[in-house]
């Protein structure tokens, strides 16, 4: 890739990653339904400004049932799963279980669209599975990394992405990437928001909270989407696939820098076994100039 794109994705990856910092700054005090309802809500209204700034119209209602299960499967549940696990989880933990979604998404396409498991692509299952019982495993003596349902409650997210992505693949071909992400940012602020006002909070969030929010919403989610089209644009899919390699990277490290989370032997080892797994499920050629260059 060129050096511009280079640095494009590894700013995806950062922003990405601190996305569960935001989330675990936040969802102690708004609750993860009305936490992740102002995320969507002000992520699709900050795409959709975008969109009319370029004098572009966005094309949604001619699929407006098709854009609400979108919205569901692919932002309200897994973000509000993500976020519920991040009570009794820390961000680098969620960050690291949330690069399951290439094996649970290899999964579901072999279950709904017939498509091969290869040898390769099993082993790489049995990986990430052995992986994550190592992060649990070695991690559930230290309190805050979670429980066993927090981590339950993180796979689901992840499973609920791989959903997500193969209903987007069937049912949106040819569909305007900005039309997507304004479509499904709004269907999930939609479906949130008559529950989430049974959730309002209590008291004031503080100037920190506040400021996660807008974090999260506009960077993590507005501008992390531009970024993530102008990459599938520039170098095409496969490469920009490489940013799940990262993003629990920088999830660890920016819960290390602001939230002082401990780093665990046990999490790195859980984090390299299940990124070992993404590499096989994926194809990713690691070593090959050719997939990189």
């Amino acid at each position: 890739m060129k050096a511009k794109d280079t640095l494009t994705l590894i700013l995806l990856a950062a922003m990405w990653g601190a996305s569960f910092l935001f989330m675990r700054v936040a969802v102690p005090v708004l609750g993860p339904l009305v936490l992740i309802d102002l995320r969507v809500l002000i992520a699709g209204l900050g795409l959709l400004l975008y969109a009319l700034l370029l004098r572009r119209r966005p094309q949604l209602l001619h699929k407006w049932k098709q854009y609400l299960l979108l919205g569901a499967c692919n932002a309200a549940i897994p973000f509000c799963l993500i976020a519920g696990a991040e009570l009794s989880m820390n961000a680098s933990l969620a960050a690291i279980l949330n690069s399951m979604t290439p094996l649970f998404t290899a999964i579901i396409a072999y279950v709904w669209i017939k498509e091969p498991l290869t040898g390769k692509k099993i082993a790489g299952l049995l990986l990430g599975v052995t992986g994550v019982i190592v992060l649990v495993s070695w991690n559930a003596h230290a309190g805050s990394t979670g429980t066993i349902g927090a981590v339950l409650m993180s796979l689901g997210a992840a499973f609920f992405y791989g959903i997500g992505g193969i209903y987007s693949s069937r049912q949106f071909k040819g569909e305007q990437p900005l039309n997507l992400a304004i479509g499904q940012q709004l269907a999930a602020g939609l479906l949130l928001l008559p529950i989430a006002l049974f959730y309002l909070p209590s008291q004031l969030p503080s100037v920190s909270v506040v400021w996660s929010v807008l974090a999260l919403a506009l960077l993590s989610t507005s501008l992390g989407y531009l970024l993530y089209f102008r990459l599938i644009i520039n170098v095409g899919a496969v490469k920009t696939l490489s940013v799940t390699f990262l993003v629990p990277v920088f999830g660890i490290v920016w819960g290390w820098m602001f939230l002082d989370e401990p780093l665990s032997l046990g999490m790195l080892v859980g984090l390299v076994i299940i990124l070992l797994g993404v590499v096989l499920v994926t194809g990713i050629k690691l070593r090959s100039r050719r997939a990189v260059t």
